[in-house]
């Protein structure tokens, strides 16, 4: 629909990204009250109901001013809410969401009869059997909502924007040709040059030297001509990769509608819950993340009712009075790992043995199964341990739905517990497609991808030190021994390696059982990219794990991180993993201004190994802080409203964050703002002016708290 003849489609853009604000900003206050995340949901309340009245929607407007109201009372003070106060914003929010539920469905078709519409612009309410109808709140958005409420472009933008790149990439065809071309002209330069040096008898000496010039001029403009080609085509490569990794929704995006799920199902059974999550960043196709939060609707609502006991028997046990129930999300290799864990009971064994034989799923007289046996009959559905049906628990339907799921996307489910300590389900699916940067290397004249996330770190080799490691069989990094092995050899085993410059870098390389390095001819930089599954007529060796296709439609080889560790362990004849165990660094939060400066500051952090999380201001920086598990913070001084000086120095006051170190970068010198970094709390202070990327690095690697 043309933009012009749509009014309202960016107000349905900003709501619904305030309503998923409001959501999780709601939960927050459930389990942090406080002056601060009421003032952050007053800003959200009162930002939707003025778009709301700028486009006559009534009725999102009221709802969003009664949502008002409701926490004004408490923008001063510790005090919690009450939970009657908790549910009516919740139900009020839900209303807003079903109202912007009904602007985003297309319009029924001319053929269909449909009741005329009201005058007011507003969409209806849902149909109600009470004479003034409104929304029925919903417990949490649901999984088929996961499209729409995430994927913030339209596909026919993204489609515009990929058919314009490659349009452009097209055009880069002959600005390919003319380097070629400049380049034959510096050889045919340089072979006048040697026939003018040649022929010293009718040549004269200015001549010579003209010849000479033309040619290094003219090899000059062809590097500096081929060197800008490259670099345009790279950036557009990146730029495509970027673009349809926007086809791909985070991980994040249902992590809102499990907590939610988790805070109703505890607040029907009276207990206390704290959710956790881990893994939002990895984006997947919404047609897999859709039916997956759907089943981990089911597991996390049972962890709590089957699982979190009552605050009493959890005191008596040892135990925090509130339980936990933690979703993360990992990528291992082409396949993604859902994970949700608790601290509860643990299944009920006795209780699922009963049930069994009650259904006839255990012969009779047989022997007891053992306890992996009697778990999987909880997959099988319709195997509840509730006493009583109530509307979270006692159908039996919950696992059945999760290995429902995994069927259809050709998944495996695994379930473990422990007695007194909890449950664990894991729903692990393969990946069509998957978003991620790559660091590309080159080996043997082949060039591949190795996913950022698994790097540890690179480090240049002279042509001893290569030598050394080969034959050995090992690399020395951060005083300790990592397995080594050239990854021209992995990529031509059984064959004859062509020849090449020779190993000139290492990558340290994250492996399932620690730390390994593989040997490079060169780095050529970091690459965003979507990964797509090999064909399966495509046979490849264990290390190739996917496949991306540049903007030119030529496949580049993604390696899988956990088929190199198996290949490199395999070339120490079959020996035990000899591997380098290592504690992984937390997070470092960059905190900066400038936009410049965060990326440039990144791209060396990703560059070396580490994870990176971004900040535009100190009060966000703190926000972050506050939320998150960082092992380091990088921030700047000079920025509005709270400076680094004042950030340091509230991190060293919360206890919480005290024990994370901070490193100062500014462009001021001087021994007395030095000084008052040291008096702040900070652990360095590096100077812009004077910037040293390895001094940086050498500070991070010195000072970051590992996991």
């Amino acid at each position: 629909m043309a933009e012009g003849k749509d009014p309202l489609r960016y107000f349905r853009i900003e709501a619904r990204e305030l309503i998923d604000q409001i959501s999780a900003g709601v939960l927050d206050l459930d389990q942090r009250a406080g002056p601060e995340p009421v003032a952050k949901l007053l800003r959200f309340a009162h930002t939707l109901k003025g778009a709301a009245r700028v486009v006559r929607q009534k009725d999102i407007a009221d709802r969003a001013h009664a949502f008002e109201e409701v926490l004004v009372p408490h923008r001063t003070g510790e005090a919690p809410l009450a939970a009657e106060e908790m549910r009516e914003l919740l139900r009020l929010n839900d209303e807003i969401a079903a109202y912007v539920s009904l602007m985003e469905q297309p319009p029924a078709p001319a053929s269909t009869p449909a009741p005329a519409p009201p005058p007011s612009p507003s969409p209806p309410p849902p149909p109600s059997p009470s004479p003034a109808p409104e929304p029925e709140p919903a417990p949490a958005p649901a999984p088929e909502h996961l499209e729409t409420a995430t994927q913030r472009a339209s596909t026919q933008d993204l489609d515009e924007l990929l058919d314009a790149i490659g349009e452009t990439n097209t055009r880069m065809a002959p600005l390919r040709a003319g380097c070629a071309t400049v380049e034959r002209l510096h050889r045919s330069a340089e072979s006048l040059v040697d026939q003018l040096r040649l022929d010293r008898g009718t040549a004269s000496g200015t001549a010579r030297a003209a010849a000479a010039r033309l040619a290094g001029d003219l090899g000059s403009a062809a590097r500096r001509f081929t060197d800008a080609v490259d670099q345009i085509e790279r950036e557009l490569d990146d730029v495509r990769a970027r673009a349809e990794g926007l086809r791909l929704v985070p991980v994040g995006s249902v992590f809102t509608t499990l907590r939610r799920a988790v805070r109703d199902a505890a607040d029907a059974e009276g207990r206390r819950v704290r959710f956790v999550a881990q893994g939002g960043g990895i984006r997947m196709g919404a047609h897999l993340l859709g039916p997956v939060s759907g089943a981990f609707l089911h597991v996390v609502r049972n962890s709590v009712v089957h699982g979190i006991e009552p605050e009493d028997v959890r005191l008596a046990a040892g135990k925090p009075a509130e339980g936990t129930v933690s979703v993360e999300v990992e990528r291992r290799g082409r396949f993604a790992v859902f994970r949700c864990s608790d601290d509860g009971r643990g299944f009920d064994l006795d209780a699922l043995r009963r049930t069994a034989e009650a259904r006839g799923l255990l012969p009779p007289g047989a022997p007891p199964p053992d306890v992996d046996a009697l778990l999987r009959l909880v997959l099988q559905g319709g195997i509840s341990t509730s006493p009583s049906v109530t509307e979270v628990a006692g159908r039996g339907i919950g696992m059945d739905a999760v290995r429902e799921v995994g069927a259809q996307l050709q998944g495996e489910v695994r379930v473990r517990s422990t007695p007194g300590h909890g449950a664990t389900v894991e729903l692990i699916i393969p990946l069509a497609l998957l978003a991620m940067t790559g660091l590309i290397v080159e080996a043997g004249g082949t060039v591949a991808t190795l996913p950022l996330d698994a790097v540890r770190a690179c480090v240049r080799l002279g042509g001893d030190e290569a030598v050394a490691a080969a034959a050995s069989g090992r690399l020395v990094h951060e005083d300790a021994a990592a397995p080594f092995l050239p990854l021209a050899e992995v990529l031509y085993a059984g064959s004859t390696v062509p020849d090449s410059p020779g190993v000139g870098a290492a990558v340290v390389v994250n492996g399932p059982d620690g730390v390994f390095a593989i040997g490079v001819d060169r780095l050529a930089g970091t690459s965003a990219l979507v990964a797509r599954p090999l064909p399966e007529l495509a046979p490849a060796s264990p290390v190739i794990g996917s496949v991306a296709v540049d903007a030119d439609g030529t496949p580049r080889l993604v390696l899988d991180p956990a088929g190199l560790a198996e290949e490199v362990l395999r070339s120490h004849h079959g020996a035990r993993p000899m591997v380098a165990a290592a504690a992984e660094p937390l997070p470092i939060l960059v905190v900066d201004d400038s936009l410049t400066t965060r990326m440039l500051e990144r791209s060396i952090l990703e560059s070396a190994g580490y994870e990176v999380d971004l900040a535009a201001s100190g009060e966000e920086g703190l926000e972050k802080a506050r939320s998150g598990r960082y092992g380091l913070f990088l921030t700047d001084i000079d920025m509005p409203g709270i400076d680094g000086f004042t950030f340091v120095e509230r991190t060293r006051a919360d206890p919480q964050l005290a024990g994370v170190p901070a490193i100062l970068v500014s462009s001021r010198a001087s021994a007395a703002d030095r000084d008052r970094g040291r008096a702040v709390g900070a652990s360095a202070y590096v100077v812009k002016g004077e910037f040293d990327q390895e001094q940086l690095l050498d500070h991070i690697r010195r000072l970051v708290v590992r996991s």
